[in-house]
């Protein structure tokens, strides 16, 4: 009888590390981008690999400062199931801290640019600065538009 030795091969798998990435507080002031505090912690609740929506939430609250943090605490402390989800938070922070016309604001700085009146390093500055603001999906069909 042909008896096979079998042995066992070490099989290594990839495991990727939880990433600890900080985000600097947001403190809910008046020429402070919450888009950009958005995509910040976005970048670093994916990097840290928060799936659960109560995680992400707490870890966002957890980065708040000032007005924004006394707020998000103050709603919770009235009602503990206040933020249900990520999107459901992000969408309360922005209806209470973003400046009401804050989209508008943007469409016509992007409308200025789309008429040539700066030299090549401004313009290339203030699309740069207007392109990391935009992170809203009702966006979209918007810009199609513009690019037509």
């Amino acid at each position: 009888m042909n008896s096979h030795r079998q042995s066992a091969t070490p099989v290594t798998t990839m495991r990727v590390a939880p990433l600890k990435l900080d985000v600097s507080p947001y403190r809910g002031g008046e020429n402070e981008p919450l888009a950009r505090w958005f995509v910040e912690l976005d970048a670093a609740m994916s990097a840290r690999q928060l799936r659960d929506p109560i995680q992400q939430v707490l870890f966002a609250m957890s980065n708040l400062a000032d007005r924004a943090k006394s707020w998000s605490y103050g709603k919770r402390l009235a009602d503990p199931n206040c933020f249900y989800s990520y999107a459901n938070f992000k969408a309360e922070l922005k209806m209470v801290f973003e400046p009401p016309q804050s989209e508008f604001h943007a469409r016509a700085e992007f409308l200025k640019l789309r008429q040539g009146c700066f030299d090549l390093h401004s313009y290339a500055q203030r699309a740069r600065y207007l392109v990391s603001s935009i992170v809203d999906d009702r966006l979209t069909f918007q810009r199609k538009l513009l690019r037509s």
